[in-house]
């Protein structure tokens, strides 16, 4: 039994993401204590620049002919695949970033999906029970000033759930920033609002992976 999860946040000491992803990871080890948590953050080791490149042309390149380079980022591509693949359930926590997706997670995201088996032809991952915490300084929903202007959820769940067919929850924390901004105090009471409901809805996914995960094997 075991858990993967990967954080993306550059900001540990004061992660908002992390502290919704540790509710969800509590509820996952409370329902099966003896679980296994294997931990990837992606901001504190992050994926080599060339990887990608190095990935994808190495897979085109006979084995003898490999460069080091390409032989080293096929190899962290089938780690990162072996990751996912091993685990019973996922977990992804993965803040909003001037507006757009995280760069740790893109190239992470990259380089993973260059192994065939977690390909949309032979995903490995189909199915799997998964959770995908994000969080946002600002309000992007609709009727805000910045509607649309949030171009990483959409994105994460397309790839995580659609390209991935991962059995997937998403859970979503704006206004982190309030009380940081001097700009957004106006909505200090919302945002307290909106916390406790990512909070409550973190803890919830937490036991919602759980049971699809016994409902799986049962």
């Amino acid at each position: 039994m075991s858990l993967f999860r990967l954080d993306a946040s550059v900001f540990p000491a004061r992660s908002a993401s992390r502290e919704l992803a540790d509710l969800v990871e509590a509820e996952w080890v409370a329902a099966h204590p003896d679980s296994s948590v294997t931990r990837r953050d992606i901001a504190a080791d992050p994926v080599p620049a060339t990887a990608w490149v190095d990935a994808v042309t190495g897979g085109m390149t006979p084995e003898a002919d490999r460069s080091p380079g390409q032989r080293e980022a096929l190899t962290l591509a089938r780690t990162f695949a072996d990751e996912m693949i091993d685990a019973d359930a996922l977990l992804f926590a993965v803040p909003l970033y001037n507006y757009g997706v995280s760069q740790h997670f893109k190239s992470w995201f990259d380089v993973a999906y260059t192994d065939p088996r977690i390909d949309p032809q032979g995903t490995a991952l189909n199915g799997k029970p998964a959770t995908l915490v994000t969080v946002l300084g600002g309000n992007y929903a609709p009727g805000t000033p910045k509607e649309g202007w949030d171009h990483s959820t959409g994105w994460l769940r397309r790839v995580l759930q659609d390209v991935w067919g991962l059995d997937l929850r998403v859970v979503q924390r704006p206004f982190t920033l309030v009380g940081v901004n001097p700009a957004l105090d106006a909505f200090a009471d919302t945002a307290a609002e909106l916390r406790e409901q990512a909070e409550a809805g973190a803890r919830r996914s937490g036991r919602e992976i759980a049971e699809a995960h016994r409902a799986r094997v049962a």
